[in-house]
């Protein structure tokens, strides 16, 4: 065979990767939100998503959180007494500190585990990486978004972690829907926060005018949305001491390496 025709280094494609298809197919399944009643300016945010729980959930959730956050700070204060309106704010604003100081938690545990088995490279992902330009509309948006970012930087980690057998693919999965659980739960607590305020819009101009509702009772049936299994103040613990980190044992004493990442 002549030179001329001889296959190259270059010209082998030995596997073949996603050239964007899997981001077209997760935007093309998901409902485009209506934004066209909203008359907000938005700041335009650059996002970036690799892993696939980071980009289906960013399609998912974001504009729920946006909008439900947009209709509690400015349409809500149209018709409702505004300090109602600011308690609900502060209740979504502690849920989306709280799930972000679980995360944060997560990651350093993760971190620990690396150091300790001396793993120094990161998985990375074949699929190509969601790159979005975002307009946020509020402090809310804004924190969901790094919400978003910071579960999207997780993945990997735990990925990792399952590689080098620091924990079983069955502690991934744990966590991974741990994780996920509770980013969304940021933004089902804000649709139900929002239609709480809706529904006392809607009531007669008495009960708007008499006494006010605790943030707990904006949430459908009276449930508060701060409680239940989605509620992440006994979500993930801070990271284990690096001692500890290389640590195992099935024994009924002892903790398993990702429960040291993250866990119940």
């Amino acid at each position: 065979m002549h030179n001329d025709v001889l296959p190259t280094a270059t010209s082998l494609q030995i596997v073949r990767v996603d050239q964007g298809g899997v981001n077209e197919r997760i935007l093309a399944r998901e409902a485009k939100v209506d934004y066209r009643r909203v008359e907000a300016a938005s700041v335009k945010m650059p996002a970036c998503f690799t892993s696939a729980e980071g980009k289906r959930l960013f399609v998912r959730m974001f504009a729920t959180l946006q909008l439900n956050a947009h209709f509690i700070s400015v349409i809500a204060r149209t018709r409702l007494d505004p300090e109602d309106v600011a308690r609900v704010e502060t209740a979504l604003r502690e849920r989306l500190d709280a799930v972000s100081a679980a995360l944060d938690r997560a990651i350093d545990g993760a971190e620990a585990l690396f150091k300790a088995h001396g793993i120094t490279r990161v998985a990375t992902y074949d699929t190509r990486a969601l790159e979005i330009e975002v307009g946020v509309l509020s402090s809310s948006g804004r924190r969901y978004l790094e919400l978003l970012g910071k579960l999207d930087q997780l993945m990997p980690l735990l990925q990792t972690l399952e590689i080098h057998e620091v924990i079983t693919t069955r502690e991934v999965d744990k966590q991974r829907a741990l994780v996920k659980r509770q980013v969304r739960g940021v933004a089902t607590a804000a649709r139900n926060f929002a239609s709480g305020l809706r529904r006392r819009m809607n009531a007669p101009e008495v009960e708007i005018e008499g006494q006010g509702h605790s943030v707990e009772e904006t949430t459908p049936d009276g449930a508060s949305v701060l409680t239940g299994e989605d509620a992440p103040t006994a979500a993930l613990p801070p990271a284990a001491p690096v001692a500890e980190a290389g640590a195992s044992g099935e024994g009924e004493n002892d903790e398993t390496s990702a429960q040291r990442v993250a866990t119940m």
